[in-house]
């Protein structure tokens, strides 16, 4: 086992026996306990990451049909019927009359594996640095009435000028069927390349009632049950008006780089007992790793030393740093 976490890492004094008293190898930052990048991740037969690399790449998105069984389905619909109910959205954006249900990840085993399924985190390894984070996970139900969501980008707070590589990923999943009657997301193919100004030009057009070229590949999102959509953060979308007589079932996680600020604030909304029960990877998602050279860190100790029993903070302790 490494003695430190590399150089920078001596610099802070930020030790490798500060982490959890674990024997398996651990995901920190995207680096195991070696420093080496994650081993390639172990996928079902017949899945082709590549196609789906490929697509992304091309068109801004990709489908994968079959994400959720049945058994997940019915898990996902047991978990999330008690939450429901509660809420609508305060504003247009979230939909007047559209429910969400936030930090779904802490909900449930299901909604925990969903977040880091396996398919999943090898595509988000293909465009995200190692140690990339969840930065929102919700679920969201859009209710008869609802009108269409306004087009937007989901990483445009990041105000980094376009064009340019993704910032983050998010994914759409299907609990009840998506059509073009019940709020399925308006896409854009390829407007992941569009400059800002190309952007605004659709808008505008959309907003006049007029056409212009770069609406010409525009679609609603049709897809069954157990079905994702993951895109780029870059994707101009946007959720469909609901013009049926029946709510529409989704949910939403999106990932960043491991530099960039999250949508959720996951440290305060998950209770730190609830992330100690976490599968490592998504712990990770979470926060609780570091992105080289210590981005993280706890008073100069390893975030996953928090979630040992017992642990409070240093400052509380009066304590300079974590011995």
């Amino acid at each position: 086992m490494i003695e430190r976490l590399g150089s920078d890492a001596d610099k802070t004094g930020i030790r490798a026996d500060n982490r959890l008293n674990v024997q398996d190898r651990r995901l920190e930052g995207g680096l195991d306990m070696d420093g080496n990048a994650p081993p390639g991740r172990t996928l079902p037969a017949g899945f082709d990451a590549a196609g789906h690399v490929e697509r992304l790449h091309r068109d801004g998105y990709t489908i994968v049909e079959d994400f959720l069984d049945a058994a997940r389905l019915g898990a996902f619909r047991a978990g999330i019927e008690p939450l429901l109910g509660r809420y609508r959205g305060r504003n247009p954006f979230e939909g007047l009359k559209t429910e969400r249900v936030y930090t779904l990840v802490a909900r449930g085993r299901v909604f925990e594996d969903i977040a880091c399924d396996p398919r999943l985190m090898a595509l988000l390894d293909a465009f995200l640095r190692p140690g990339y984070l969840l930065s929102a996970s919700h679920a969201i139900c859009i209710y008869p009435g609802e009108a269409a969501q306004s087009l937007h980008t989901d990483d445009s707070f990041y105000p980094i000028p376009r064009p340019r590589p993704a910032i983050g990923l998010s994914v759409i999943g299907a609990i009840d069927a998506f059509t073009s009657e019940n709020g399925g997301t308006v896409m854009f193919p390829g407007s992941h390349r569009w400059t800002a100004e190309q952007g605004q030009a659709v808008r505008d057009a959309l907003a006049a009632g007029r056409e212009h070229p770069l609406m010409e590949g525009m679609f609603a999102l049709e897809m069954p049950p157990g079905a994702i959509a993951l895109f780029l953060g870059t994707l101009v979308h946007g959720a469909g008006a609901n013009r049926s007589d029946a709510p529409r079932l989704a949910f939403t996680n999106q990932y960043c780089e491991p530099w960039a600020r999250t949508q959720e604030n996951f440290y305060l909304a998950v209770p730190r007992e609830r992330v100690a029960t976490m599968a490592p990877e998504l712990q990770t998602l979470l926060g609780y790793g570091l992105y080289p050279p210590f981005m993280g860190q706890v008073t100069a100790s390893h975030p996953l030393k928090s979630l040992e029993p017992g642990w409070t903070a240093p400052v509380s302790r009066g304590v300079a740093a974590e011995e």
